[in-house]
């Protein structure tokens, strides 16, 4: 505690970090690799087939193959020391990398349909079996490799989007699998440009709320696993407190949350009651950077700002 201005503060941070990024780089590469082989694959073979529903999918796999690089290069990067500059390290690289992944998908969808409009003016119908043989391999690789990224996915947005990419991409080649049979039971051409639109509109569907999430992460809104409501009413029912101001709650990494508040408390702060607080944050609401600012009265340029 110090007097400044005739006024009192304690100032406390929790320093329950401990940098946990989860060390998933495996999975990443791996998914990446064994991805990356099926869109040679399925790219060849869309050519070949003149399925624009096939090269549809593998535009979205390489999308997808991408995103798994940068996200896991992201993963490597949060776990680096902090520097002198970078006082909080690099963990907000995967909050961009999950951002970058949700607008590549985006894109990706632009050209998909471009395609597929495209061959709709004038094609023949795609050879179907190689469609669905192709397709079928796609949903036990695609359903594998989201089966790895299955734990985590609650509370990091950036293994949530390759899970969710990789559960689309499984979904997207059942589709494929049924655009196939279709085509193979009618001979109508225009079945495999409905599929690529039906991809499309999966894609966005799955796509939309991770692109909301992660623009929100960059914007350093709280996290949606955070009630700040929740947070405030803590605070202010801390004993001896009697005002929360200037609370502010936003994300370091896709994993790790941090926060800064001022509590009016006319008794002062001290240790013990700010190490208390810090670590009834952490435990009850997962914050492991928590700085807290004790007051024994509001100051004026704080009242007006929470005014």
């Amino acid at each position: 505690m110090g007097d400044h201005d005739h006024h009192y503060h304690g100032h406390g941070h929790g320093h329950g970090h401990s940098h946990n990024t989860p060390s998933m780089d495996w999975r990443f590469a791996f998914g990446a690799g064994l991805n990356l082989a099926f869109v040679v694959v399925e790219a060849i073979t869309g050519v070949i087939s003149g399925s624009t529903a096939l090269l549809a999918d593998a535009g979205h796999n390489l999308s997808d193959v991408l995103g798994l690089v940068l996200a896991g290069f992201a993963v490597w990067l949060a776990r680096r020391p902090m520097s002198a500059r970078r006082t909080y390290g690099f963990g907000k690289a995967t909050v961009l990398a999950a951002l970058a992944n949700a607008l590549g998908l985006v894109f990706a969808c632009g050209a998909i349909v471009w395609e597929a409009l495209h061959h709709l003016a004038g094609g023949a119908a795609p050879a179907s079996g190689v469609m669905m043989i192709v397709a079928g391999v796609g949903v036990i690789i695609n359903a594998g490799t989201a089966l790895m990224f299955l734990k985590g996915r609650a509370g990091d947005a950036n293994v949530r989007g390759a899970f969710v990419h990789m559960a689309a991409d499984a979904a997207v080649s059942v589709g494929v699998i049924a655009a196939g049979a279709a085509i193979w039971l009618t001979g109508a051409a225009w079945i495999d440009t409905l599929a690529s639109l039906v991809i499309v509109a999966v894609i966005l569907l799955t796509t939309w709320d991770l692109l909301k999430e992660t623009l929100d992460l960059a914007m350093d809104a709280a996290p949606r696993s955070i009630d700040v409501e929740a947070v405030r009413s803590f605070l202010a029912a801390r004993p001896g407190v009697i005002t929360v101001h200037d609370l502010h709650i936003w994300p370091i990494s896709t994993t790790e949350t941090a926060l800064t508040a001022h509590l009016v408390r006319p008794d002062g702060g001290d240790d013990e009651f700010i190490s208390q607080t810090v670590c009834a944050l952490r435990e009850t609401f997962g914050l492991g950077h928590a700085t807290l600012q004790v007051e024994r009265e509001s100051l004026p340029d704080c009242q007006a700002m929470h005014a």
